[in-house]
């Protein structure tokens, strides 16, 4: 998320919307309430509590060697229409997208 924060300005010059989502429960095992409040983002911030949003990505993680019931890591860029542009879905959860795959992206929705 803090690479993302140090980006913003130029996110917004390619008028992009950046919003994370964690398949968690608010008071979950890592506590996302809490660590929002103490580290807060600049960003739209969804609770996927119900994992509903992960579900319809297909990014649903039911079980694996490092996670259980939550999602894989994963960055998405969609357009205005909704439609997916570009998706990155880690393998584990330490593989994230790399960020200049997601700018370039972003840059070609202006």
């Amino acid at each position: 998320m803090a690479q993302f924060e140090l980006l913003k300005e130029e996110l917004g010059k390619h008028q992009v919307q950046l919003v994370f989502v964690a398949a968690e429960k608010r008071d979950g095992v890592w506590k996302p309430a809490k660590f929002l409040k103490k580290h807060p983002v600049s960003f739209p911030f969804l609770l996927d509590e119900d994992r509903a949003v992960t579900k319809t990505y297909g990014l649903y993680h039911r079980i694996g060697k490092d996670a259980i019931d939550i999602a894989h890591p994963a960055t998405l860029v969609i357009d205005r229409g909704g439609t997916v542009r570009y998706l990155y879905r880690g393998d584990d959860q330490a593989d994230r997208a790399p960020v200049d795959d997601v700018m370039a992206a972003a840059s070609q929705l202006a």
